[in-house]
């Protein structure tokens, strides 16, 4: 009689190795990224239905904007915690815009630089990390399976 706990269990013997930590700090980081930006959503959203805006279809656009990017943030969250190789790019995309933002912030009337380097310390760092050699590996496609 076969022994129960050698039987397969479906589950390939070489599992993924243990996440590097550059990958659980770029994974935390994109993660409080779409809370923040869901968080503003939420706000945008209260704001618009407690006063009254300049402009309706602005402040309309502005808040089904921020809840998009609050679902793209979260869902490339995700795609980190599932080591999906497309959240690499993702994340690079949502910082580059991050970091336009960042500089956005240090310029013009209403400038806010605490806000700007807010926005651009934790895009620059992000943006590095998803670029880093042990990340790349750990989110990288396997082809050897499909084969």
């Amino acid at each position: 009689m076969p022994d129960p706990q050698n039987a397969p269990t479906g589950v390939p013997q070489a599992a993924r190795p243990a996440r590097p930590g550059l990958l659980v700090l770029l994974t935390v980081i994109v993660a409080l990224e779409a809370v923040l930006v869901l968080v503003l959503a939420v706000w945008l959203l209260v704001d618009l239905l407690t006063v009254r805006p300049t402009s309706y279809p602005t402040a309309v656009a502005i808040t089904v904007l921020a809840f998009l990017a609050a679902a793209w943030a979260v869902s490339t969250t995700v795609g980190l915690l599932r080591r999906q190789s497309w959240a690499r790019a993702s994340t690079v995309t949502i910082q580059i815009l991050q970091l336009a933002v960042a500089v956005g912030c240090f310029q013009g009337l209403y400038a806010r630089p605490d806000l700007g380097w807010a926005l651009l310390v934790p895009a620059v760092i992000a943006g590095v990390l998803a670029l880093t050699p042990s990340v790349v590996r750990a989110t990288a496609r396997n082809t050897e399976q499909h084969e």
